[in-house]
């Protein structure tokens, strides 16, 4: 796979969540994020991954209702 699709690939893994993110599914967003961090360690050992994986840690924060 070239890194073009790599990139195409990761852009649509992160809009989906963005979409899950949008509805207030945090569950699925974790899962989505998951997926993509599992496939970029599979096809390369790289910062995708860790981009993932720190996702998914916000995505597990509670929200900051000072933010909002």
């Amino acid at each position: 796979m070239d890194w073009g699709a790599k990139g195409a690939r990761d852009a649509r893994i992160f809009r989906k969540a963005g979409a899950y993110l949008a509805k207030g599914n945090l569950t699925r967003v974790r899962e989505v994020l998951k997926e993509g961090r599992d496939l970029a360690e599979r096809e390369e050992p790289s910062k995708m991954a860790r981009r993932f994986s720190a996702e998914m840690e916000r995505a597990k924060a509670p929200a900051d209702p000072a933010q909002e």
